[in-house]
């Protein structure tokens, strides 16, 4: 049973049978893990297990586990700094906070893979132009080169350690006040100011074979009147044409305020796939979820599911193996000398996203 073009979350900590039974609806691709979802290490690596035993191919695994404020798992994991902390450190070192990047990517990467997660949620490619309080410190700078120039160093490191990477919120969330968790953002900007700003970051990770994009649910209203991810301006024809990306497409949250203007869950989740994305997230609305998978228990898109089978995890060690690695020792010093810059808790139990 190949993947299913939706992503779905879990009650609490282990499998029920209602959720075995939605796991192995035929329109389900995959699982998004919440801290409700983690309650030790050796529960986690069970629940996973689990998980991974139910189909063939296996189910795609994600987590939000950027660092700082949106880091789901923290018993057993290295508690990673924001993204922003790297260049405040090194502010006029580029070349130590890119080094630093890539290690605090294959940090995340490589404890993750541990457990038998495919990907992160990550890395943030928004700019911290000082208006999104949903971003902040979540960006790792306010321009687009430095943008860039870490979270490739941060997707590298991730690659290094058998985890591809998805950028997020595409073509850029910064600019916006509102949060889309709770409203529809609008971000008055023309595509020429977005392209020589916010989506510079995407285009550099494209170029160098970032596999998955989140888009935003915001409205650029000079370039179209729906939402990114509803948008087959935004997926068609700059992300799939203009920037030729062939990675996967995941929308964001369908539960997000932002999302409601689609109209019903099942609406939403046409609406995304019709406007370019290849797998939909349903989170912490059961009854959606249920929704969803019964609109799209006959849809098919082989290149999509071509796509996903690319963002399994690939080479991975248990954490007694990782923890004998130098590199590991060193990456979990510098993580806690950058966390020194404090965050504050962001109280949201949803994709982050």
């Amino acid at each position: 049973m190949l993947h299913g073009p939706v992503m779905l979350d879990l009650i609490g900590d282990e499998l029920r049978a209602e959720d075995r039974e939605l796991l192995m609806h035929p329109a389900t691709g995959g699982v998004i893990l919440f801290s409700r979802n983690h309650s030790s290490p050796q529960q986690l690596y069970r629940l996973v297990q689990e998980i991974h035993k139910l189909r063939s191919p296996r189910l795609l695994i994600a987590v939000d586990q950027e660092g700082g404020r949106v880091q789901r798992f923290r018993e057993g994991f290295t508690q990673l700094p924001p993204a922003a902390n790297i260049s405040l450190r090194f502010d006029t070192d580029l070349r130590s906070g890119k080094l630093a990047a890539r290690e605090l990517g294959w940090l995340m990467a490589s404890e993750l893979r541990a457990f038998g997660i495919d990907f992160s949620f990550a890395p943030v490619l928004d700019l911290n132009l000082g208006l999104s309080s949903v971003i902040g410190d979540r960006a790792f700078a306010e321009t687009p080169e430095k943008v860039g120039q870490l979270a490739g160093a941060w997707m590298l490191g991730a690659r290094e350690a058998g985890m591809v990477s998805v950028g997020k919120h595409f073509p850029g969330h910064g600019g916006v006040v509102a949060d889309s968790h709770l409203a529809l953002p609008v971000d008055e900007r023309g595509l020429d100011a977005l392209l020589a700003g916010d989506l510079r970051p995407f285009a550099r990770l494209i170029d160098n074979g970032l596999e998955g994009i989140m888009p935003a649910h915001v409205i650029y209203v000079a370039c179209d009147g729906r939402p990114a991810g509803f948008s087959r301006f935004w997926l068609h024809e700059v992300l799939r044409g203009k920037l030729a990306f062939q990675g996967v497409i995941f929308s964001d949250d369908l539960s997000m305020a932002a999302a409601e203007q689609a109209g019903c869950y099942a609406d939403r989740a046409r609406a995304a796939l019709e406007a370019g994305c290849d797998m939909v997230l349903v989170c912490n609305n059961p009854d959606g979820a249920h929704e969803v998978l019964e609109e799209l228990k006959d849809y098919h898109d082989p290149v999509a599911k071509t796509r996903m089978v690319r963002l399994h995890g690939r080479k991975a060690r248990d954490m007694d193996k990782l923890r004998e690695d130098p590199r590991w020792h060193n990456a979990v010093e510098l993580a806690a000398r950058l966390h020194e810059e404090v965050s504050l808790p962001l109280d949201l139990d949803d994709p982050g996203v």
